[in-house]
This record gives C-alpha cells, sequence and structure tokens, in this order.
C-alpha cells in the first residue's frame, strides 16, 4: 500500500466521507495513472440514486476548484465528468450545463511543474472538449447512445463467456 493510498484513507475516516465520495475520490486521486474503468462505472451506477448522485457531484465540483500541484485532481474529474456525461444518469449532464461557467474556466488552466513541464495542457484540452459537447445537444445524444450500446454489448460478452465457461464445465 502506498503512503498516498494510506493517507487517502485516513482522510476518508477524518472526514467521514461515503461510499461514494471514497470512489469519486479514488477516482481523481493525484496519483499519476487516470482512473479505471471500473471505478467510473460504479460511479455512473451511483449518480441514478439521488443522494448518491449529489454526493458523486459535490465532490467533483469541489476537485474541479482544486488548482496547482493538485492539477491531476482536475484532470481526472473532467475525464471522470466527461465519463459521466455519457454513460450516468441524464441528470449529470443537466448539471453540467446548469454550471457550464466552471467547466469553461478550466479552459485558462495554468500550472507548470518544477521541471517546466505545462501540466495545465490536459486539463485545458479536456475542458474543451466537454464544453463543446455539452453544447451540442445532437452530439450528446449520440454519445450516449454509443455508450449505451458499448456496455450492453460488454455486458453481454460478460454473459457469454460465463455461459461457456459453465457449459465447459458440465463436459
Amino acid at each position: 500500500m502506498t503512503t498516498s493510498s494510506l493517507r487517502r484513507q485516513v482522510k476518508n475516516i477524518v472526514h467521514n466521507y461515503t461510499e461514494a465520495e471514497i470512489k469519486v475520490r479514488e477516482a481523481t486521486s493525484n496519483d499519476p495513472w487516470g482512473p479505471s474503468t471500473s471505478v467510473m462505472s460504479e460511479i455512473a451506477d451511483l449518480t441514478f440514486n439521488a443522494v448518491a448522485f449529489s454526493e458523486v457531484m459535490d465532490m467533483i465540483w469541489r476537485r474541479l476548484n482544486d488548482s496547482g500541484k493538485n492539477w491531476r485532481h482536475v484532470y481526472k474529474a473532467l475525464t471522470l465528468l466527461d465519463y459521466l456525461i455519457k454513460t450516468a444518469s441524464e441528470k449529470v449532464a443537466q448539471q453540467c450545463r446548469e454550471n457550464l461557467y466552471t467547466v469553461q474556466t478550466l479552459k485558462d488552466f495554468q500550472f507548470v511543474d518544477r521541471d517546466g513541464k505545462d501540466q495545465g495542457i490536459n486539463v485545458r484540452e479536456k475542458a474543451k472538449q466537454i464544453v463543446f459537447l455539452l453544447k451540442d445537444e445532437e452530439r450528446l445524444k449520440q454519445e450516449r447512445e454509443l455508450a449505451l450500446k458499448t456496455k450492453e454489448r460488454m455486458s453481454q460478452g460478460a454473459t457469454g463467456i460465463s455461459s461457456s465457461q459453465q457449459s465447459d464445465r458440465k463436459s
């Protein structure tokens, strides 16, 4: 277990975060890798519950307001938001449209690390993509349909695998 994940677990306990908040914190951590699709999918499922939806979105907006050395929080929150807009409850896209200004301001996000690398460019580009998607109702509808078809295909594939594994066991 890394020091950062241990520190995150302690914060989760001290701040009494809910399961939904903990999942968002995990997906948007400062670790140098992106959020896993499985965790993002779990978070997407949580958005269909009114209480969990509120907790998920509150934590995402909090992460989007981070800055400086926590640029990964912002970038990963945008990555998660992009995923949720396409796959989660339609309320996610609705709330994002209502708070479009918050995402738009990230198109100007600035952070240059100790080595002089512009880490803000990733945030700026992701913010531009999300704003473009939220402003284009038809494209958003297409993206949501595509995500639903992909999810159905994946679940059928998983079912197909388990069915064939079961028939192999019977033989």
